[in-house]
Formats: C-alpha cells, sequence, structure tokens
C-alpha cells in the first residue's frame, strides 16, 4: 500500500493544486461563503476520518443543550435519502447516517438534520426549529456556510503536520487550512499525557499560532444494548468484537488491557451490512462457548441493533487533559455569549 502511494504522488500534487485554488476562490469572493447572524459551531478535521468528530460534537451538545436551543446538521454520510432530512424516530441509519441517527437518539432536547448543501440545511434549522446555535458536523472543508467557530481535530499519533495530501497522504487540503481554525484539538491522546510528548506537539503546531487542547477518549463504565453491566466485567466474556469505524485500533487496545479475550470482524467506516454479513455474525457468534458477549462500537450499534438482538457497545466521550476542560467551554460560552 505505501509503495502505491509513493507512485500516486504526482496525483497528490495536483490534488494540492485543486483545493488550494479552491480555497483561493472562497478567500477572495469567487466562491461565496454565506454568513449567518446564529452562531455556526464547525467541527472538522484536515485528515481523512477517525479523528474523533463525533464525541466532540456529543462533547458540545451537552455543554450547550440546556443554555441555548441547539442543532446539529450533518450531510448524512452513506444515506439513501436526498435532500434535507430532520431525523425523526421513524428513521434509520440507511435514512439519515449513523452518526446523526446517534445524536437523535442520545439528546432528545436538541433538532438534527441532515443536508448536503449547508447553507439550505443551516437555514432551515433556524428558520424552521428555531436553533440558537447550530453544530456543522465534518464540515471544516465545506465552506460555502462560514462558520463563526471552527474546531480543528487531529490525531495525537498521526498530526496533519506529519501528512501529506490525498492519494499519497491522508490529508483532504494542504496543512495551510489549518490557518481557519479558531482551536486545534489534538484527539486520541494517552491518559497518560507527559510534558515532553505535549511540548513535541506544541512546537510542530506553534507555526499555526492557534490555541491547542489536548484531549483523550474515555470509555464507559458500563456496557449497555440488550444487557448492562460494568465495563470491568467485560473480561468474564468470550467476545465477538463488530466494527464498522475508520480507526478501531484505541477500542481493541482498551479491550486488550482489560484482558478481554475476543475475536475481532473488521469492516469499513460507516458499512452497511448485508443479510449474508449479519448471517456471518450470527454465526460466528453461536459458535463461541458460553458466556459469550456480542460487542461493538456505539456508532456500529446504531446500524446494527435492530438486526442483532444481543447486541452489547460500549459508550465513548471526549474527554479534556490536563485540567483544560474549563478553558475550552469558556472559550465556547465566551464566543456564543457575543453572538446569541
Amino acid at each position: 500500500m505505501k509503495v502505491l502511494r509513493f507512485f500516486l504522488f504526482p496525483f497528490a500534487i495536483l490534488y494540492d493544486f485543486v483545493t488550494k485554488i479552491r480555497n483561493l476562490f472562497f478567500d477572495v469572493g469567487v466562491f461565496k461563503e454565506t454568513s449567518f447572524k446564529t452562531p455556526i459551531i464547525v467541527v472538522g478535521n484536515l485528515s481523512v476520518g477517525g479523528t474523533g468528530k463525533t464525541p466532540q460534537i456529543e462533547y458540545l451538545i451537552r455543554l450547550l443543550q440546556n443554555r441555548y436551543k441547539t442543532a446539529v446538521l450533518s450531510r448524512g454520510y452513506k444515506r439513501l435519502t436526498k435532500g434535507f432530512v430532520l431525523v425523526r424516530d421513524i428513521h434509520k441509519a440507511i435514512d439519515v447516517g449513523d452518526e446523526p441517527l446517534q445524536y437523535f437518539k442520545k439528546f432528545k432536547a436538541i433538532s438534527v438534520a441532515v443536508d448536503a448543501n449547508r447553507v439550505a440545511g443551516v437555514a432551515k434549522l433556524i428558520n424552521e426549529q428555531n436553533a440558537e446555535v447550530v453544530l456543522l458536523d465534518d464540515a471544516f472543508q465545506h465552506r460555502k456556510v462560514k462558520g463563526s467557530f471552527n474546531i480543528l481535530l487531529t490525531k495525537f499519533n498521526d498530526l496533519f503536520v506529519d501528512d501529506f495530501l490525498l492519494p499519497t497522504g491522508n490529508l483532504r487540503e494542504s496543512k495551510t487550512g489549518a490557518k481557519r481554525a479558531d482551536v486545534i484539538l489534538v484527539t486520541k491522546c494517552p491518559n497518560d499525557l507527559d510534558q515532553s510528548s505535549k511540548a513535541k506537539v506544541l512546537k510542530k503546531l506553534k507555526k499555526f499560532d492557534k490555541e491547542v487542547f489536548f484531549t483523550t477518549i474515555s470509555y464507559g463504565n458500563k456496557v449497555l444494548g440488550s444487557k448492562e453491566f460494568s465495563t470491568t466485567d467485560i473480561a468474564n466474556y468470550e467476545v465477538l468484537l463488530i466494527t464498522g469505524i475508520a480507526n478501531p485500533k484505541p477500542f481493541l487496545e482498551f479491550l486488550s488491557n482489560l484482558n478481554v479475550n475476543f475475536k475481532h470482524l473488521e469492516f469499513a467506516d460507516h458499512h452497511h451490512f448485508s443479510e449474508k454479513e449479519i448471517n456471518d455474525i450470527k454465526t460466528n457468534f453461536d459458535d463461541l462457548p458460553s458466556n459469550k458477549l456480542l460487542l461493538t462500537t456505539e456508532k456500529d450499534y446504531v446500524r446494527l441493533h435492530d438486526k442483532l438482538s444481543d447486541l452489547c457497545y460500549l459508550p465513548i466521550e471526549t474527554l479534556f487533559l490536563n485540567d483544560s476542560k474549563n478553558k475550552f467551554d469558556t472559550l465556547i460560552n465566551s464566543h456564543l455569549k457575543e453572538k446569541v
């Protein structure tokens, strides 16, 4: 794979040229950016997938939902519907995408919608749902909506500054795109991040002159789904693990640290499971010895729970490190106080 990416280097140069021209046209006004009086908080990345956008959106929902009429807009990746859809109880992941459905099911006080046309989608949420703040999921490159506050995510062990443009690397656009961010969140850090490692990251990001925060993934203390029990008790089960996310490695490491004996069936990110695949999963699960557990991620659970009756999941949350939570929360609240 690395050899193939090396030979695709000329296409990466072409891709870089195209994305830079596109961004220049937005910067000078050839392409229109639409601004709204309502604050628009953009969460996104420069890389392809797996930086922790979903738990970060959920963090913002928890922070804001009791103070502002909050809405989330996503494009609804891999959905089969078209146009603007306001997520309702009747919808499944195939209708609106797994992440929007997850937001809707967890947070009943907010509005969740999908629309590939971000401008039209934001306008509908403001005008029809009376949204006071809109969270744009995975929209850092979708510049037709001008965010009032832009949050850029980058993984600790795969910083955008160390990467290269597609298809040679995983960047969607040049590293200079980070200049549009208001803050940079370094995600999926080790829980015991030391000052030396933190300093190395800050040195690499210094040239962008942005406030930098360090976060990690915090796994829930309870397994949920068809049964509910303490996370530490997963080790008592023979586990069949199903994942369809961009980067399952942290989850695998977490289970290994709990001394869990598991078999892993890995699928592509946002994978929609066929009937044959579901039957294969059931067969693999039936083949396990007694006291077995069918486990998946929270995002995969949204797509699978109506097909696998024994399914459980482990929820995750974003956790800010180095006592920086209050500083980040104050930054967001101060921004909204000026706008709302």
